[in-house]
């Protein structure tokens, strides 16, 4: 009971904003041939969980979208504690990060394309180039918040350059990097669905261009639903790690 009391707590606004979806449905204030309603796009959605062709195309969202976040983490968080516990290597990264992050990294997908072809490899490579900010820029600027003391202590006690950035650092900069993270699983998944709409025989993305062009606004309507509950499962489990790896840690939510 009170885990639904928390839930309902948590998205009354949800709630309030598809109830207000259904009215204006309902009432006519829009035709049904613009604007489905939400009961029925969830209705078809329902339907699409047990169709093994949908289910094929989630699958391969979620992997483009796995694959492409997994190289993001990665490179974000090992170039971002290099970059603080070198000085040389901070001072070569803030430029580049000012010039780079600006750039829309949809608009570097046809030069993807050309190089990597139209298969999976374009797509996550374009997830990971615009995922890798948020980490990169969390785990740099939190490592180099740290305390001097901890990493001059850990030193002191004869721990490696190597071995006190994973186990000193990494730690105490571990609320700002799962912050970081959480903005760029957002970006992964706006990033993996457009880069499906331009060029993609399946996942969500795909789906939706499919539908759109035969005019099937309830059809059109399920990838977008589809791929907004996927975040948000996403984040939950995200929430629920985030909760157990930072026992001890001031609340950041």
């Amino acid at each position: 009971m009170r885990t639904i009391r928390t839930l309902l707590l948590h998205s009354y606004s949800l709630l309030l904003l598809l109830a207000a979806w259904e009215l204006v449905c309902r009432t006519g204030v829009v035709k049904s041939q613009s604007l489905p309603a939400p009961s029925a796009v969830f209705a078809r959605l329902a339907e699409q969980l047990i169709d093994a062709q949908f289910l094929h195309h989630l699958a391969q969202t979620v992997l483009r979208l796995g694959v492409g976040l997994g190289i993001a983490t990665m490179l974000g968080i090992g170039i971002g504690l290099a970059a603080a516990s070198w000085p040389t290597g901070g001072r070569l990264l803030e430029p580049l990060l000012r010039v780079l992050a600006p750039i829309p990294k949809i608009a570097l997908y046809p030069a993807l394309i050309l190089i990597l072809g139209f298969d999976h490899a374009s797509k996550i490579a374009l997830v990971a180039a615009d995922a890798i900010f948020p980490i990169l820029f969390a785990t740099y600027y939190g490592s180099r918040m740290v305390e001097r003391k901890l990493i001059w202590s850990a030193r002191a006690a004869g721990t490696s350059t190597f071995g006190c950035a994973f186990k000193v650092v990494l730690p105490a900069a571990l609320p700002s990097v799962s912050t970081g993270f959480r903005v760029a699983l957002v970006i992964a998944c706006v990033v993996v669905f457009l880069a499906e709409m331009i060029s993609s025989t399946d996942g969500l993305g795909h789906l939706l261009i499919r539908a759109a062009r035969s005019f099937r606004m309830v059809d059109m309507f399920v990838p977008l639903v589809a791929i907004s509950l996927l975040g948000l499962a996403l984040n939950a489990l995200v929430g629920a790690a985030r909760k157990r790896l930072l026992v001890g840690y001031p609340p950041q939510d």
